[in-house]
């Protein structure tokens, strides 16, 4: 009842699956992935199982041929499942079974696999597959071509519900992860992975920009904050940063400006900006006086922001 991706990143090791279906939540069910050891997706009839087994079967060694068979022989409902399994090296194997509701296929290339399920028609993991090997980017940025193409192939049968993607790299901790995002229940639950997916990548600046300042390093945390809010100019939390980015470079109007925006969306941020000490944000200070000032004769602690 579903399509879904699964694929290996021939330049950065990493390996990724992405899917949608109309049904609640599955990405809890669907997408498995381990640093430096696979990546699974297990739909149709799915047995939740086959995600967590297959990789640590491959984890023992297995490559993903063998821990597909293996797990296939103990399942007495093998003939319901439809289950793709990708391991470190890139080598796929995948399994759609003869109960599977039609339509229902699978297509495979180097290093990636595209199966689906309850489909309007045969078009769709063809589709899948042909987009992710012409698509640019990040192995994310590709997976999510490669989900746009199956919908626009005409998707699930039923319609769409649920989306996910997983990544995690080449190696690493168990628990490491590129990108893992869901969207449970939604109309349209593409174009909603895709935002938050976007909004992911901006806040990776931010996390960055954080780190930055425990260090001291509050330049070049100001750069990190002001590429943040360029990728997600909506997110008041990141404008409000930026604002003080901008006024930590100099530019202290667009800072205020921005920051007396982010105010306007949320009073809280008027709290925070007295809040904040020098040794977090050395221009909060300049920043709090250029909106007062905006504002004469109104105490720091309530002053409205200017207007934009």
């Amino acid at each position: 009842m579903t399509y879904s991706i699964v694929a290996r990143d021939p330049e950065t090791g990493e390996l990724g699956v992405a899917v949608q279906s109309h049904w609640f939540s599955v990405g809890a069910i669907v997408p498995w992935a381990l640093p430096g050891v696979g990546a699974v997706a297990t739909q149709a009839n799915a047995e939740v199982s086959y995600g967590p087994r297959a990789l640590e079967l491959m984890q023992r060694g297995a490559g993903s041929h063998e821990a597909l068979e293996q797990l296939l022989a103990e399942d007495p409902g093998a003939a319901g499942r439809q289950v793709a399994v990708i391991d470190s090296a890139g080598q796929v194997a995948v399994h759609t079974g003869d109960a599977c509701m039609a339509h229902a296929g699978h297509v495979t290339a180097d290093g990636v696999s595209c199966q689906a399920n309850i489909m309007t028609s045969e078009r769709v993991w063809p589709a899948m597959l042909e987009a992710f090997v012409s698509a640019e980017g990040t192995l994310t940025r590709r997976l999510l071509a490669s989900l746009d193409a199956g919908e626009r192939a005409g998707g699930d049968l039923r319609g769409r519900q649920s989306a996910a993607v997983l990544v995690v790299p080449a190696s690493g901790e168990p628990w490491e992860e590129v990108i893992s995002l869901r969207v449970e229940d939604h109309p349209d639950p593409l174009p909603e992975l895709h935002r938050l997916v976007a909004l992911h990548d901006a806040y990776r600046f931010a996390s960055r920009a954080d780190a930055l300042v425990n260090e001291g390093r509050h330049d070049e945390a100001a750069d990190a904050y002001r590429q943040a809010a360029e990728l997600a100019p909506e997110n008041d939390e990141l404008r409000f940063w930026a604002g003080l980015a901008y006024a930590q470079a100099g530019d202290l109007d667009t800072g205020a400006r921005l920051v007396s925006e982010a105010i306007g969306q949320h009073a809280g941020w008027r709290e925070l900006l007295d809040r904040l000490q020098p040794d977090v944000a050395p221009s909060a200070a300049a920043v709090r006086d250029r909106l007062i000032s905006a504002a004469p004769g109104v105490s720091s602690g309530t002053v409205s922001p200017p207007p934009a």
